[in-house]
Parts: structure tokens; sequence; C-alpha cells
């Protein structure tokens, strides 16, 4: 695959070429429009000269990139005077625009939110409808689990009613309510008969908002004030359940503090990236307690830098929770800085921690959606997963079928080769094949590969079996061009030929395709990588235990497997015995028959012993058996 060259000098119109000249050295937000005038991409930049040219004055490998600058057909641009406006407003026109080049939240679900009604004597419950008529929303809430939870905590400490009556002071002096059985069990304090002061309810609703913000530490601080004064006082049974209240508070921040208490009001974010996907998460920290955690799912359409991502999801989930933190935590920089927020990438402590809580949560998230998708549609991730190779590479079929070649010997001796068949991106182990290399002297991996690769294809064509879509080198041009030569010149077939690079590391480095190979610009990271250096792996490990067994197999070979009549038992019954081919050589027929018997004695005893001269000693002896016999020799005379 060519790698395309977008030079402004040839490639880029006139009017959009000034344009680009003309850009400011500043921050500020560039949308792109097609021909019909629609903008297709809203991006951001530090220095809008330098990013927006980019697109134009360099090489260009990613397929994505190359699709969305065929398509510009005009410019326009916004300066603005920060890095964090020029995030703000990126955010403000993809949300009004939705171009469709942009990372987009790909979740479409609509998550819970613990809403404070507007109201007199305010209902707290869950909702998914955010209503505009002065509530509050707390979320939302994407772990259901912690949504009720911190329900429940509110409803231990706080007697907030239930009910759906309208409870405007008129109703109530009016007499049109009576208690329920919410009242007799204690579970409210019946101020839809006026049992319980406005007042009062309302100094309930003020520390459950804090209580869902996350600030669990000025309840507690209210609340022992109230135990202490109502001790004073003799209010004994109102001291008894401000300590209750205390005591669920304690309970429940024991289950939730995580890091240093000190640790207050952070935002801690982390990206994993596959392939068309950007997963990002997000945790609010209030007082070493992690008071809200989202994982959210972005549709990648262009192939923007993992740190530009994460930081038009920084700005889009701060404004989608309303926080106010003043310090981000990141794994890494991000380029672009924030007015009055520090953003610090820990190195270690608590704040390392929480980054890699972060990392943890968002891996597992990523890996819960693959293994959800595999469950309800096993086909689908592996179709998409060949039809990115098949993209790729340029490929006229989808490689259904691939197969991998590599070689194995130590300074030619034992040489042996291998070759794995993966279908449908996973591995056929019943179609795996081992080779004995037959016609090849010496250590000549080309001449090895071509033999190996002319068995295997000229047996499957006259078996008429299903030939691979795509065929892999364990290495680079020199072994791609072995195996065309066999695959088109000799066998005329049309398969294509693709070759993997290792690095000094011995690592799956890159990907060759074409004649003459060139190398095609993956992301390292990607679905497609992985699984290509899957199989180099595959076949490198098959090829080198065939080749460690059957090196194994020789040096355990002896004279004993070459006569007729011995057996595997037979021989592991004589070493095992006299501990040696050499002491074996050395006893009578009669000695060796007290251990096989007379019949097969008497096999041995001539093959070894008789045939080649009574007690001489026919095998080459090691260092050890000389400096013994030299020793026994001289103790002799």
């Amino acid at each position: 695959m060519q790698k395309v060259n977008f030079s402004m000098e040839k490639e880029l119109p006139s009017k959009l070429k000034q344009i680009v000249l003309s850009l400011p050295e500043s921050p500020g937000v560039y949308q792109y429009f097609n021909k019909e005038g629609v903008i297709i991409y809203v991006g951001k930049a530090i220095n809008l000269k330098r990013r927006v040219s980019s697109y134009f004055n360099k090489y260009q490998t990613s397929i994505k990139t190359r699709i969305l600058v065929s398509q510009i057909a005009d410019l326009k641009y916004i300066v603005v005077n920060s890095e964090q406006d020029a995030l703000l407003l990126e955010n403000s026109l993809i949300k009004k625009h939705q171009p469709r080049y942009n990372i987009l939240l790909k979740d479409g679900k609509t998550y819970p939110w613990i809403v404070v009604k507007n109201e007199p004597f305010p209902r707290i419950f869950q909702t998914r409808q955010l209503i505009k008529d002065g509530s509050s929303y707390f979320g939302p809430y994407t772990y259901l689990p912690a949504m009720k939870t911190m329900l429940e905590l509110i409803r231990s400490l706080y007697k907030i009613r239930t009910c759906n009556l309208n409870l405007n002071l008129d109703n109530i002096f009016a007499g049109k309510y009576k208690v329920c059985l919410k009242y007799h069990i204690k579970k409210c304090n019946g101020c839809c008969e006026g049992r319980q002061k406005m007042e009062e309810y309302n100094k309930n609703i003020e520390e459950i908002k804090l209580i869902l913000k996350g600030d669990l530490d000025i309840v507690e601080e209210y609340l022992t004030k109230e135990m202490m004064k109502a001790a004073e006082e003799l209010r004994f049974e109102d001291a008894q359940e401000a300590k209750e209240k205390l005591e669920s508070i304690a309970n429940f921040k024991s289950k939730s503090t995580i890091v240093n208490p000190q640790i207050h009001n952070v935002d801690v974010f982390s990206i994993e990236i596959d392939d068309d996907n950007a997963f990002v998460n997000f945790l609010k920290v209030v007082r070493g307690t992690i008071s809200q955690a989202y994982t959210f799912e972005y549709k990648i359409k262009t192939d923007d830098e993992k740190e530009e991502i994460l930081a038009s999801a920084i700005t889009e989930m701060r404004e989608r929770f309303k926080s106010d933190s003043k310090e981000i935590i990141l794994p890494f920089e991000i380029g672009y800085n924030i007015e009055n927020v520090n953003i610090s990438v820990p190195q270690r402590g608590d704040k390392k921690k929480l980054v890699e809580l972060s990392m943890q949560n968002v891996k597992q998230y990523r890996f819960d959606r693959l293994k959800r998708m595999e469950k309800f549609n096993p086909e689908q991730r592996a179709v998409k997963l060949l039809k990115d190779i098949q993209s790729e590479l340029k490929m006229d079929q989808l490689p259904v079928q691939i197969e991998c070649f590599d070689n194995s010997n130590i300074s030619g001796s034992d040489a042996v080769a291998a070759c794995v068949v993966f279908k449908m991106g996973k591995p056929s182990k019943k179609d795996y094949r081992k080779y004995n290399i037959k016609t090849v002297v010496g250590p000549d991996d080309y001449a090895s590969m071509q033999e190996v690769v002319r068995r295997r294809y000229t047996r499957l064509v006259e078996e008429g079996e299903t030939l691979p879509n795509l065929i892999i080198a364990d290495g680079g041009a020199g072994q791609m061009e072995v195996i065309r030569k066999v695959v088109e010149d000799e066998l005329h077939l049309s398969i294509p030929i693709a070759g993997l690079a290792k690095d000094d590391r011995h690592r799956t480095h890159e990907l060759l395709f074409g004649f003459p190979p060139l190398v095609i610009g993956m992301n390292k990271d990607s679905q497609v990588f992985r699984l290509l250096a899957h199989i180099q792996d595959e076949v490198h490990r098959f090829a080198i235990t065939f080749h460690r067994d059957k090196r194994s197999k020789r040096q355990t070979h002896s004279e004993l497997d070459e006569i007729n009549g011995i057996g595997e038992k037979t021989k592991e019954t004589l070493l095992k015995t006299f501990k040696s081919l050499k002491r074996l050589k050395e006893q009578t027929e009669d000695e060796i028959a007290k251990v096989v018997g007379p019949a097969k004695a008497k096999i041995i005893y001539e093959a070894l012993i008789k045939n080649t001269g009574e007690n001489t000693i026919t095998t080459t002896l090691s260092d050890d058996d000389i400096i013994n016999k030299f020793i026994d020799e001289n103790l002799i005379k």
C-alpha cells in the first residue's frame, strides 16, 4: 500500500491554501466543511497554523485521515484567548453540529440521576429524566449499586417523605391529608399533617445535598455538635439518633475511602483506545472517597492522538457532571491547560494509586464490553477484525483463513519448519502442520522456506483443499520473496503475501505487504496488530517446540532403538537396571536374561555384544568416561 503525500503545492485548492498559510499561531478552533458546506470536523489547537497545516503538508499513512482530508473543501477558524477557551468552544460546536468525523459519545443509554425536587418538603428519588424546574440533580450513575447504596444511606439517616402529595402550606393547614403507614413505622415525620416544621425538613435536605456531593465531613461535624448539644440538654433520644447517624456515615466511609482523606475534590481521568473506540474513565474523589465513577465509550472517526481525545473528553465530562474541582490527575500530559486548575501526572504516592485505579476501571470496562460482544455475537468481533485487515492491505477477499510459516534449526542441524492456520481470527490447531526439512543441507532459511511452502500448497491443490486468503512469513522482504516465487511463479496461485519483521528485542515491529514490500503503518495498540503479533508468536512457539522435541529424541537415541523386537518399555527397563549402554555391554547373556528374560536377552546379546566383539565398547567415550577408564587402569597396575 503506497503512502499518499498530501502536498499543499499540488493537492490543495488555492482558496484553501491561502487560508492555511494565513492562519495565526495562536489558540483557537478550526472547522472543516465539505463541498456541500456541511461541517465535517471540528478541532482545537494550541497553535492553529501548526495544527491545521499538519493535515496537508506531511505524509498521511492513516486511511481515516486521508478520507477526511480528501473531503475538505473549505475551512473556518475562531481565535480564542486561551487553551481552556479552545477546549470549551470545541466541545460546544461538536454538540451543536455533531460533525461526522469527530469523536462522539457512543453510549446512547440514559443513566439514572438522584433528584432533589424543587417543591415544598422536597422528595428525593432516582430518575432518568432531567426536567429544568429548579430541581437539583446528582449523577448520572453508571453503576446502579452505587446509587442504591447512596439512597439507602440517605433514607437511614433522614425521614424524608416518599409520597406524591402536593404538600403546600395551604393544603397542610386545611387538613387535607392524613399520615400514612410510613409515619407509624417511623420512616416519616408526618409533614403532611404539619407534625414536622418546614425549617427542620429543609435543614435535612441541605445536609442530604452535601452527602450527595460527597462532603460527608461537614455532615459529621454538624451531627456531632447536635449530639453534644442534645446530651447537654438531656434530650437523650435526639442524642442517640444523632449518634446512630454518625455510625451509619462512618460505616459508609469505611467502605468507600480508598486513599488519604486529605485528597479533597479531585478529578481523575484515564483512557484506553481500541481500534475505533476510546474508553474514558472519570473518578470524582472527595476526602479520599470516590463519590462518582463513570466510564464512557467514544467512537473515533479520525486518527487523533490520545492526548487530543482525552482533552476533549475531560472538557465534556466536567461540564456534564458540573465539576468544579481545582485539581485534575492524569496518566500522561495532554498538552492543554485549564485556567485555575492544576493538572498533574503523579509518579508515586496516593495520587498515583488513584490513576492506577482509574486505569484498572477503564481496562475492566473495555474487557467486559468485548466479552459481551463475543457472548451475544461471537462472530461480529472476528469479522470486524478481518475487515480491518482487508482494509489495511486493500485485499479483494476477507482473510478468513490466514497461514503463517517459520523455520527452526541450530547451524543447520535438525532443521524443521512449521505452519499455523488461523480461521476467523482464531487458531485452528487441527490444521497446524510440522515439516522435517528434506532437501536442504546446512542453515539455509530461504531454501527451507521454499521447500515447505512448495510441499504445503502442492498437496492442498492436489487434494482439493481450501487455500488460504493470506500467507504471512515470519520475517521480512527476503522471506516474502521466496514464498512468492513458489506460490506465484511455480504453482501459479494468487494468494496475498505479508511479512512480519521483528525488532532488536525480538518483538513484532512492522507489517510488510506488496511487491516490492512496503511498510504498512499501524497502531501497535490496535486489535489488528495484536492479532498479527499473536499469529507470529504462535508459529514461532510451534516451530521451536517441534525443533526441541526432535533434538531431544535424537539425543536420547541409542543402539537399542535399532534392534528388532526390543520396544520402548524393554529399553527403559534395561537402562534403569544397568544405568547406561556401556554397562549393559559389559554384562553376560545370563545377567541380561535375569532382567528381560532369555529370549530378549539372546537378541540383545547377539546384537550389541557378540556381533561386535565380546565386551568391546563401540560407543564414543565422553571426557568423564576417558578419565574414569584411565584411573581404573592405573589402579589395576
